[in-house]
């Protein structure tokens, strides 16, 4: 009776596993990784998550800019607010991705936790060098005396963010090199 219950936990636990009777199990080969969709899609997520960080903090609570401030106030929240739905969209649609590759065993999760952190900041060093000086949609605060401080610690974050992913993909190809050698 005690291998019966294991054997139906280890079914549960494990939707790869076969009971051929009680006290029988055989565990299929663990389906594989999808390494570069977990990256994919946690990218997605992460640059996400920074433009709603980005949208809450910098343009509602401290009301430093707008995602358009070269034209009328109403603009300028109109477009805070598409940015906030295009946010929001790519945030449901990442997650029910990353949902999809955790119900299928499929998530590689170091990679996805590098693809998080390199979203984060691309997103991050997108936003400073093309929207704030390239495209000059907005800056980061108006109204100061030296702007550069603000560029450089907007962009010096950004690029924080941007290496921790970098430096998590190299462990995550590194611990996964091995792996693969074997097969």
């Amino acid at each position: 009776m005690q291998n019966c219950r294991q054997n139906n936990w280890r079914k549960r636990r494990f939707a790869y596993a076969k009971d051929f009777g009680c006290g029988t199990v055989l565990l299929e080969n663990k389906p594989s990784p999808n390494h570069s969709r977990s990256l994919w899609v946690a990218l997605l997520i992460g640059a996400c998550l920074m433009a709603g960080i980005d949208e809450i903090v910098f343009h509602q609570l401290l009301a430093w800019h707008h995602f358009y401030d070269q034209s009328t106030p109403a603009i300028g929240l109109l477009s805070d607010g598409l940015l906030h739905a295009a946010e929001l969209i790519g945030l449901v649609a990442g997650f029910f991705m990353y949902a999809d590759l955790r119900r299928s065993h499929s998530l590689a999760p170091r990679r996805a936790w590098a693809g998080f952190f390199m979203g984060m900041g691309g997103f991050q060093i997108f936003d400073g060098i093309v929207d704030h000086k390239l495209l000059r949609v907005h800056q980061v605060r108006y109204g100061v005396d030296n702007l550069f401080i603000y560029d450089l610690l907007w962009n010096l974050g950004g690029l924080i963010l941007l290496l921790i992913g970098v430096w998590l993909l190299v462990k995550a190809r590194s611990a996964t090199a091995p792996q693969q050698a074997n097969t």
